[in-house]
C-alpha cells in the first residue's frame, strides 16, 4: 500500500480517536471492519502511522492537517530510530510525556531488573546516562512484540516458528521479528503459544506457583497471567480467576479453551470485601488496575489521556484490593502485587504501606532479588513493570 493511502486511512483512524474511542480500539475497529486491510503489511503500516502520531504529537504543528502531521511524525520516527543521540534528553523530557508526569515518576537510587543471565541487577552506575533518559528514548521506539511458548517448548516452538529470538531471562519467552498475523498461525490456533509481554511472563516467573497449589488471580481481565499460571502449575491443582467485567472473563475462557488450560474457575469480582470464594490459598496474584505508565511505549496515546488524579485513585483502589484479599492467603502462601506503571503513588508507596499495616506479611524475594523490584522498559525491551512479593507469615 502507498504510503499517501496509509496516511489517509490513519487520518480516519485519528477522527475516530477525537470523537473518543482510544487508539487502540479505534484502530482494532477499523481494521476489522474495512475488508481491504487484509494483508499484515498494510495493517502494520497504517497502525505504525496513528502510533507514530500519539508518539512524536508534540513536536508535530497543530494547525497542521491529520495528513500533514501523520507523514512528519513518521519522518521524526524514522530520524529517530536512525539516531536516537540526535534528540536532546531536554527535548524528549519536555515533549515525549505530559508535564505532570515528572512528580509522580519513582526514581529509585538503585533500580532492578532482570540481567542476561538470570538474576536481577542493581543497576546504578550501570551505564554511561540516567535511568531517565534512556527510558524517555526507549518510549520513542516501536516496541518489541513477544510471545509466550508453553513451558519447556520454546526451543522447539523456534524451530515451526521464524522470526522468533528467545530471550535471555527465560528460553519460553520469544521476541518475534517477522511480518506474519501471528493470530493466523497454526501454532497459536494450537494453544502452543501466548503473544504476551515479556515484563508481564516474568510476574508469572517470580509468583512461581507449583503444580498442585491452589492459586487465585485476583484481577485476572482477559487471562493472559492467568493461562500462564496454570502453564507452570502443569494444568494441576486449581487456578481461580476473577475480574469485575464479565466480558473479560468470557474472552479468558475462550482463551483458556483454546490453551487446552482446565484447571481454572471463573468468578466475577467487584473489588470488595465480598470475596468470590472462601477457599484459602498458596497464592495470590493481584495484578491491579493503574495507570499504565509502563506501557506508554505500547500505548502511546495514552501519554495524552491519563491524568494525576487517576494515579492517585487508583493507588487507593489498589492498596484496597490487596487489604481485601489478604485474610485468603494460608499461612507460607506468596502474595505477589504487580502493576505495569512506574508511578510512586502506585509502586513503592502502595507495597511501604500495605508492609506497615500488616505485621503477619514478610517481604518475599523476586526472582533472587529483594522485593520490590521495578523492571524498566529500555532494560528489557518490554513494559515497565512494578512486583512486590509478601509471604504470609
Amino acid at each position: 500500500m502507498a504510503e499517501s493511502k496509509i496516511i489517509n486511512n490513519a487520518a480516519r483512524v485519528l477522527k475516530l480517536v477525537a470523537a473518543g474511542t482510544p487508539a487502540d480500539q479505534a484502530l482494532r475497529e477499523s481494521l476489522t471492519q474495512d475488508r481491504h486491510f487484509t494483508a499484515p503489511a498494510e495493517r502494520r503500516g497504517i497502525s505504525r502511522a496513528v502510533f507514530a502520531y500519539f508518539r512524536w504529537w508534540r513536536w508535530l504543528e497543530p494547525k497542521d492537517s491529520p495528513q500533514k502531521q501523520l507523514a512528519a511524525a513518521l519522518e521524526l520516527q524514522k530520524r529517530f530510530d536512525a539516531n536516537p543521540a540526535g534528540f536532546k534528553p531536554e527535548a524528549l523530557a519536555d515533549r515525549a510525556v505530559p508535564d505532570w508526569l515528572k512528580d509522580e515518576m519513582a526514581w529509585p537510587e538503585s533500580v532492578g531488573a532482570v540481567a542476561p543471565n538470570g538474576p536481577i541487577r542493581a543497576l546504578e552506575g550501570k551505564r554511561p546516562y540516567p535511568t531517565e533518559t534512556a527510558w524517555l528514548q526507549q518510549l520513542q521506539r516501536e516496541p518489541a512484540l513477544w510471545i509466550r511458548a508453553k513451558a519447556g517448548t520454546g526451543i522447539a516452538l523456534t524451530k515451526k516458528l521464524s522470526h522468533c529470538i528467545p530471550a535471555s531471562q527465560s528460553p519460553d519467552a520469544l521476541r518475534y521479528t517477522g511480518l506474519t498475523d501471528l493470530y493466523r498461525t497454526k501454532e497459536f490456533q494450537a494453544g502452543e503459544f501466548e503473544i504476551q509481554d515479556l515484563a508481564s511472563q516474568l510476574v508469572g516467573l517470580a509468583a512461581a506457583p507449583k503444580p498442585g497449589e491452589t492459586w487465585w488471580d485476583a484481577c485476572a481481565g482477559e487471562g493472559g497471567k492467568t493461562m500462564h499460571l496454570s502453564d507452570l502449575m502443569q494444568n494441576k491443582g486449581l487456578l481461580w480467576a476473577s475480574d469485575r467485567s464479565v466480558r473479560r472473563l468470557a474472552k479468558l475462557k475462550d482463551r483458556a479453551a483454546r490453551a487446552q488450560v482446565f484447571n481454572f474457575r471463573a468468578a466475577p469480582w467487584e473489588g470488595d470485601a465480598k470475596l468470590p470464594t472462601k477457599t484459602k490459598f498458596d497464592g495470590i496474584l493481584v495484578d491491579a488496575p493503574c495507570s499504565g505508565v509502563g506501557t506508554w511505549q505500547r500505548n502511546p496515546h495514552s501519554r495524552w489521556t491519563t491524568l494525576p488524579k487517576d494515579v492517585h485513585e487508583l493507588a487507593a483502589v489498589q492498596q484496597k484490593l490487596l487489604n481485601n484479599v489478604a485474610g485468603s492467603l494460608k499461612p507460607g502462601g506468596r502474595l505477589v502485587y504487580t502493576v505495569c506503571t512506574l508511578t510512586r503513588a502506585e509502586t513503592a508507596d502502595v507495597a511501604a504501606k500495605f508492609t506497615s499495616e500488616h505485621s503477619g506479611f514478610e517481604p518475599s524475594s523476586v526472582l533472587g532479588h529483594p522485593s520490590p523490584v521495578t523492571l524498566w522498559p529500555h532494560d528489557l525491551n518490554a513494559n515497565g513493570m512494578f512486583i512486590a512479593i509478601w509471604r504470609k507469615r
